[in-house]
């Protein structure tokens, strides 16, 4: 009887692990969003992902890619990723810190403590960061998948230049909903606001800010200069561009689909960094034509570095562990 019990269990079980894997393999239709257009390098890196997570998977996974916040915003994306709505979002790792459960990822757009691409993702992806990526995981329900893709380093646009703390007292100033931003400007006395990107050119254009603080990517595809003059060439706060997934779905994959996700994900990365860099040097260009760029030492950005010193101390050892800014800066 004994036996006869084993066999049967021991057929339930055969029979329950391949229909787990039946389910695993069946062909699926998912979604990502992001908020690029659709000439950005993170959408065709987007569409890239696409074409390689649906050969790595014989065709079984086909992945739609919605640009151009078509989904909504990525707090909006990072939402529906929780409740199951949306498989995948793809946007910076600064964004993180914009929902509850992610507040540590505010080092990472902590302004001139990341000296390159190649600098902030070895940061991103170090022995260091990982606590903090599984506690975020386990906090906002949002599954990091992979820290890649270039962007553009934040400026500044304005009507004047902007080259040291005393032209910032009193500068109406359209920044991203983040913490670390609206801390430096008011350390430097601006007057930091917030606007939709897609209400940003009107704004500029009719006064209702007077400067704005994005990439030279998205001043150029724009068109920003046509309301600014000048383009101050900070590179302020760097971000990586990260494939964020719905932890249902991705713990519904097989091994191998997880791997070919995590693969695609990888060379769709490398595409971006490659398309930013390229990107980058064509839309300085572009500015140099229509706005005047200002650079250093004309742009006096040891001065701006010296006025928000320590505005983040307060947060050491209370949004992430104390001393793992000196670590970045040591890396």
């Amino acid at each position: 009887m004994k036996k006869i019990l084993l066999v049967i269990c021991m057929v339930a079980i055969v029979a329950s692990m391949a229909f787990a894997q039946g389910q695993a393999d069946k062909a699926m239709t998912i979604k990502l969003g992001h908020i690029r257009d659709a000439e950005h390098p993170t959408h065709k890196g987007a569409l890239l992902f696409a074409d390689l997570v649906k050969e790595k998977t014989d065709g079984r996974i086909t992945v739609n890619v919605y640009p151009n916040s078509q989904l909504g915003g990525i707090q909006e994306m990072f939402a529906q990723m929780k409740t199951g709505d949306l498989e995948l979002a793809y946007g910076g790792i600064n964004t993180l810190a914009f929902i509850k459960g992610g507040e540590a990822f505010e080092i990472t757009a902590i302004p001139f403590l990341y000296r390159d691409y190649e600098h902030m993702r070895k940061a991103m992806l170090s022995d260091e960061f990982k606590p903090l990526v599984a506690a975020a995981e386990q906090a906002t329900g949002v599954k990091i998948l992979n820290i890649t893709g270039d962007t553009a380093p934040r400026g500044l646009t304005a009507n004047k230049k902007i080259l040291s703390p005393a032209d910032f007292k009193g500068l109406k100033i359209r920044t991203a909903a983040s913490e670390v931003v609206l801390r430096v400007m008011k350390q430097l006395g601006a007057l930091p606001q917030q606007v939709p990107l897609a209400d940003l050119y009107v704004s500029l254009k009719t006064g209702v800010v007077d400067a704005q603080e994005n990439g030279a990517i998205t001043v150029a595809n724009t068109s920003m200069f046509e309301v600014q003059k000048f383009y101050m060439k900070t590179d302020y706060i760097r971000d990586i561009e990260t494939f964020y997934m719905s932890p249902a779905f991705w713990d519904k994959l097989s091994d191998a689909d997880k791997q070919a996700i995590r693969d695609a994900s990888e060379e769709a990365g490398a595409l971006v960094t490659k398309l930013t860099n390229e990107q980058l040097q064509s839309a300085y260009q572009k500015l140099s034509e229509h706005m005047t760029v200002v650079t250093e030492p004309e742009l006096r950005l040891g001065e701006i570095r010296a006025a928000i010193e320590g505005v983040f101390n307060d947060w050491e050892g209370v949004k992430w562990p104390a001393g793992l800014l000196e670590k970045i800066k040591n890396m």
